[in-house]
């Protein structure tokens, strides 16, 4: 008996993952997308007039089954992969992608979705409704539903490819990241970085039966080598294998992909009668077209550029002073910022950590949520996990019920991929007058426990987490009936402000004093430290500012002109770059190539994002600030309007619910300090 294809039996019906052996899986996707299939023929073949609830709503809630297995499967894929694994995403990935145009482009399906579209203004629907049928109408006609019998094969075959090319890049990059090792055996090398990241490269030679000390691409190693190495040589020499991650012509190289990638999206949005993919993507977002995009970002380059340029002198005339270095270089960036940063506020990671020990953190996050949303976490043991290192809770509202399953998954392992994530093992709806409540995960890479020391985390690491919770929060306390329009189904570049909202609290003194206590004595975090936090927080804002911008731009030059004459991938970025640029040009590195985020993760003309979502959270924040970081009133109104409200409705409607106007830039230059 497969255990992935029935109801489970567990817990809140939780994913049995001790029950899944990996042979399971293959069998499951084969059987799930049958089944999903007879569900959308029942829908075709329904002799009944179509109508909004048989046919628009069922095929909303129908394969329940292939999406939980789908969302275990890939989530375990990106958290705990192997060989095996792998090889199965990428027999099953094609096989997904031709499920989704068998719907899409499934002529008889569209005729009946256009009939009730058709009948829309005399159909007498509610806003979230509404909001369903044109997503559903979208979903065929953006997918060339519209389209004739030829060139809907040609948009098959182009998905096909795409989905293979976007999984090949990922495994490129996570190749290239593991296959990289600075070992080093002589101590001095080790000058001026911190013993935790000390120890645990310890631990990491030790576990490979060596001596000394390894060093790899993965963050919690790389990023505090570079920040605090004084050895100049073997920064450069971590930066460049770092920038030169599958752009080394060996067969892990993803020049070709990259190219091929951004072509075949060309292609399709071209197919699908829009001018570039930049234009088809950016449809569906709040931004609506390329030329807002390159606006918005273009008008933040010139607030922010001089503030950089100013910022990089300064810098420069740091390093020369300090060192005598002529020609500050990439991998000078983090090591001369984080001693300037020391002098000017006397403040590095290594003093903060003591105070920010990973389950006190994560304790400060459940308590911000309970005093803004009344939410209580409570740790169970009886819930099945597929790592001993998740942690799994309860989160019950005010009166009791459940809220959500919450699964925290906290350090490196080797077959987790690199950065911090929200994930949904289960998504919220409600069918049969049953509020079927969501199963919310954060995965994050922070450093592991040692023999002699807890976690602690870096000020960064504390944002990020608070950032992925707030993520988790959109999606916990989802509360909408339709699957596809719960939680985090939103506008692309709306979905990072429930996240980025949520870092606001780390700066605020109220909200540090819950959980900022040294890991020793137990005492608060001192409040000269986190009035220095706040004051560095807009410390080089500007060169942050920039580097944000140029790979917005990076993005949109892939993806909002016509690309198809590009045949040198390292020449069209160091046209794209120079209008940012402000460190000499590494010959040996490239961005692109192992920029994930727009050619594996679905930030493709959508990186702005980070940019457009960090004014929506400025300007949401600044009301907080007015009432009270805490305030009941403000924290239910961005509840019911943001948090609970999914994609029920057009974002820039929500936001303006919640805060009674459009969002100003005006709040971000003012916090970031460039105004």
């Amino acid at each position: 008996m497969n255990v992935l294809l029935s109801k489970f039996t567990t817990k809140h019906n939780t994913v049995p993952f001790s029950q899944i052996k990996i042979e399971d899986y293959l069998p499951a996707f084969q059987e799930g997308i049958t089944l999903a299939k007879a569900e959308i023929d029942a829908i075709v073949n329904n002799p009944e007039a179509p109508t909004f609830e048989n046919t628009v709503v069922a095929m909303d809630f129908s394969g329940d089954i292939l999406d939980r297995l789908s969302s275990a499967f890939f989530n375990l894929n990106s958290a705990e992969t192997s060989d095996e694994m792998q090889k199965i995403a990428q027999e099953v990935s094609p096989l997904l992608s031709e499920f989704g145009n068998d719907i899409t482009l499934n002529a008889a399906l569209f005729a009946k979705i256009k009939t009730v579209y058709d009948q829309k203004e005399t159909l007498n629907l509610n806003p979230e409704q509404t909001t369903l049928l044109d997503k559903k109408y979208k979903s065929f006609s953006r997918n060339g539903a519209n389209l004739p019998e030829d060139k809907k094969d040609q948009l098959r075959e182009i998905d096909k490819d795409l989905s293979k090319l976007s999984l090949q890049f990922g495994e490129n990059v996570l190749a290239e990241t593991n296959a990289f090792e600075l070992h080093l055996t002589d101590e001095k090398d080790l000058a001026g970085l911190p013993e935790g990241t000390i120890e645990a490269a310890r631990l990491l030679a030790k576990s490979q039966g060596k001596e000394g000390w390894f060093f790899t691409l993965d963050h919690p190693s790389y990023v505090p080598f570079l920040t605090y190495a004084d050895n100049r040589e073997l920064r450069k020499k971590m930066a460049i294998a770092f920038g030169a991650k599958a752009f080394q012509n060996n067969e892990f190289d993803n020049q070709e992909n990259v190219l091929k990638i951004a072509k075949l999206r060309f292609e399709r949005a071209n197919l699908l009668a829009y001018k570039t993919h930049a234009h088809f993507v950016l449809e569906e977002r709040m931004a609506e077209s390329p030329e807002k995009v390159f606006s918005f970002l273009n008008d933040l380059l010139a607030k922010a550029k001089p503030a950089a340029q100013k910022e990089f002198a300064e810098l420069t005339a740091f390093a020369k002073e300090l060192d005598g270095i002529e020609q500050l270089e990439k991998w000078d960036g983090a090591y001369y910022s984080e001693k300037l940063k020391q002098q000017l506020f006397n403040l590095d990671d290594e003093k903060l950590k003591p105070y920010f020990q990973l389950e006190k953190v994560l304790n400060g996050a459940f308590t911000v949520a309970k005093k803004l949303y009344g939410l209580t976490f409570t740790e169970v043991f009886d819930i099945d996990k597929y790592h001993e290192e998740v942690t799994t809770y309860e989160v019950t509202d005010a009166d009791g019920n459940l809220v959500s399953i919450f699964y925290a998954d906290f350090f490196p392992r080797k077959g987790k991929r690199n950065g911090a994530w929200m994930t949904s093992f289960k998504s919220q709806s409600i069918k049969d007058g049953v509020n079927e409540r969501p199963h919310i995960s954060n995965v994050c890479n922070f450093t592991k426990p040692t023999e002699t020391k807890p976690s602690l985390l870096t000020f960064n690491e504390v944002t990020t987490l608070f950032h992925e919770f707030g993520h988790g929060l959109h999606g916990m306390l989802a509360n909408t009936v339709y699957p596809s329009l719960s939680g985090t189904s939103v506008f692309w570049d709306f979905v990072e402000l429930p996240s980025q909202i949520m870092e606001n609290w780390c700066y605020e003194p109220e909200a540090l004093a819950l959980f900022a206590n040294h890991y020793e004595t137990g005492e608060i975090i001192p409040i000269e430290y986190v009035q220095k936090i706040k004051e560095s927080a807009s410390f080089q804002e500007g060169l942050a500012t920039l580097r944000q911008l140029s790979f917005g731009l990076l993005d949109m030059a892939w993806h909002g002109q016509d690309p198809t004459n590009i045949t040198d991938l390292k020449a069209f970025e160091t046209e794209q770059f120079a209008n940012t640029q402000l460190y000499p040009d590494v010959k040996e590195n490239a961005m692109s190539t192992a920029f994930s985020h727009i050619f594996q993760g679905g930030y493709s003309s959508g990186y702005y994002s980070y940019k457009w979502a960090e004014v929506l959270d400025a300007d949401a924040f600044e009301y907080f600030q007015e009432k009270g970081i805490f305030n009941h009133e403000v924290a239910t109104k961005f509840k019911d309007n943001v948090l609970s409200k999914g994609g029920t409705e057009h974002p820039m409607i929500l936001y303006k619910r919640f805060r009674g106007q459009e969002p100003k830039p005006e709040a971000l230059l003012k916090r970031a300090g460039l105004l």
